[in-house]
């Protein structure tokens, strides 16, 4: 049957209409599956977090250029480090200790799953702390790696830790966020070796997997959705890389970022700028360790322990607390506060004192030049280099500040400022007169920063080689050896008071205040809080309205 020609155009008509509403209804459904789509990726909650530097590779076997806050987010301890010292289950959830004190018995939880799904248990404890130890000259600043015997898996999820004598603060540097924490087996490299040749990709326990990276721009954390114990309320961080404090702060203003955390990230003078406008949340944390100057003994100039100690009088910390800090930190006369444990000493502090700074010059043999603006001694000036990390904006206004002041007694101070892994390759390698550098807090004081004084390791410090030039070290390294594995509080009491009266006798180190973290975020943030070990960032707590 053939249609007339009106039929047809009816037919052709209606034809189009329906075709025109088919695809404007299935457009409606893609839009609506758009838009529904959207309204959920605006249900995820999101915190912008910045850094001055790169995250690292993520290995927690290794240091620089990794950083301490994303590694704690992807890699978890057997324990943990809770508040006011106690030691908490955590990937262990329960422990023995034999009768003397050399067998660690670990129980671990049956729950916990690696970000790739795989299991976490006795062998891959094992093997993590194997890997670790086949590196132990790159540890050794950890007197726990020095003191394994041997690691052992007596069944599926029992791991045994056995060492060569009883080590005091085992449990205590098993919290550490590096280089004993755990990676899966599908991380580690062909050759094994973790620290050598890296891992094939960053798989832990912790609340977080790294969904994405750039380097030294960005880095995307998303939440573990496999992690066994309490989730994030967040469902990603991202990290971005931001080297400069102003612009830190600028990005903060536009909304760019969300949250400010740590120590040195931005000027004093731009978190009380940023807590007077009233427009967002700040909290400063209670002292977390002392902020101090280093003096290289091994530098000819310093090896006079006069010279030194008219450094000392000559540094006005209660001017740079005064005008830099603003009054929120504390004046320090000691490497360690006091309030740390064996760190109470009885020394005379080095007060401010120009004169005297004057007086102790004149002996060492620095004396003023009629016409010349700096000391000299045998027609040589007395000049010296002071290294600072460039991105730390604290170091770099206080480093100004002691070049104008040493500058009125005639030192001349020449201001070094380096990328932070170049600051601490330099700073290892002993090539520096005086540096900024702190204890490192809880956990670690005074124990391990202490034993980093005698060792050379990669993860240790400065410190080894820019005290190497005291006719004392010697002595000093064997107290400090002694009093880790010493067995006798008593005797352990009198060691620390020897070694840390000998420091401060020495002056080696000129402490300036004890350092504190800041915070400031937006107001719709909420749950920042203070952790007990400082390099860490309370992701887990926070949440965004």
């Amino acid at each position: 049957m053939f249609l007339k020609p009106s039929q047809f155009v009816i037919s052709f008509v209606g034809l189009l209409i329906f075709l025109t509403i088919l695809v404007t209804g299935c457009s409606n459904t893609a839009n609506d599956e758009e838009n529904r789509s959207n309204k959920d990726k605006d249900k995820s909650k999101v915190l912008t977090f910045s850094w001055s530097g790169d995250i690292g590779d993520l290995n927690p076997h290794t240091y620089f250029p990794n950083q301490w806050f994303s590694q704690a987010m992807v890699y978890e301890p057997l324990v943990y480090y809770g508040e006011g010292g106690e030691i908490k289950p955590w990937l262990a959830e329960s422990w023995e200790v034999s009768k003397d004190a050399k067998e660690y018995v670990f129980h671990l939880r049956k729950d916990v799953r690696f970000s790739d799904g795989s299991l976490f248990n006795a062998a891959i404890v094992k093997k993590n702390f194997d890997t670790v130890l086949a590196n132990a000259p790159q540890h050794e600043w950890m007197e726990l790696i020095n003191q394994i015997k041997s690691t052992e898996v007596v069944d599926e999820y029992t791991f045994k830790l056995t060492l060569h004598k009883p080590y005091y603060p085992t449990l205590q540097e098993l919290t550490y966020i590096r280089p004993l924490r755990f990676v899966g087996e599908a991380a580690f490299p062909d050759s094994q070796n973790t620290f050598a040749d890296g891992l094939k990709s960053p798989i832990g326990t912790g609340p977080w997997v790294l969904s994405e990276y750039k380097k030294n721009e960005e880095a995307v954390f998303t939440r573990n959705e496999k992690y066994w114990g309490t989730k994030p309320k967040i469902d990603k961080v991202v990290v971005k890389v931001i080297p400069d404090g102003e612009s830190r702060v600028l990005a903060f203003e536009k909304n760019e970022i969300d949250l400010i955390f740590g120590n040195g990230v931005i000027s004093q003078d731009s978190f009380q700028f940023l807590k007077e406008s009233g427009k967002y949340e700040t909290k400063l944390s209670e002292p977390t360790a002392t902020r101090a100057l280093l003096f290289n003994t091994n530098r000819e100039a310093l090896k006079d322990l006069k010279l030194r100690l008219a450094l000392q009088h000559a540094f006005n910390k209660q001017a740079v607390i005064d005008h830099i800090f603003y009054g929120t930190e504390k004046k320090a006369d000691t490497l360690f506060a006091p309030t740390i444990p064996y760190t109470k000493i009885n020394v005379k502090p080095y007060e401010y004192d120009p004169e005297k700074a004057k007086q102790l010059l004149d002996e060492a043999g620095w004396k003023q030049v009629k016409g010349k603006p700096f000391r000299e001694k045998n027609g040589e000036t007395l000049q010296l280099e002071l290294m600072f990390i460039s991105t730390d904006n604290i170091q770099k206004a206080i480093a100004e500040y002691a070049q104008g002041e040493f500058r009125k007694l005639g030192i001349d101070i020449r201001l070094t400022s380096k990328e932070e892994e170049n600051f601490w390759t330099t700073a290892n390698e002993g090539n520096f007169d005086l540096l900024f550098t702190a204890s490192w807090g809880a956990p670690f004081d005074p124990h391990s920063y202490l034993s980093a004084i005698t060792s050379a390791s990669e993860g240790g410090s400065p410190d080894h080689k820019a005290l190497s030039g005291l006719p004392v070290k010697k002595e000093l390294d064997r107290k400090i050896k002694e009093v880790l594995l010493s067995t006798d509080k008593e005797n352990r009491n009198r060691l620390y008071k020897d070694i840390l009266t000998t420091l401060h006798e020495q002056a080696v180190y000129l402490p300036i205040s004890y350092q504190s973290n800041v915070a400031i975020y937006h107001k719709n943030i909420s749950g920042v809080n203070f952790l007990p070990q400082d390099y860490e960032v309370p992701f887990t707590s926070i949440d965004v309205k």
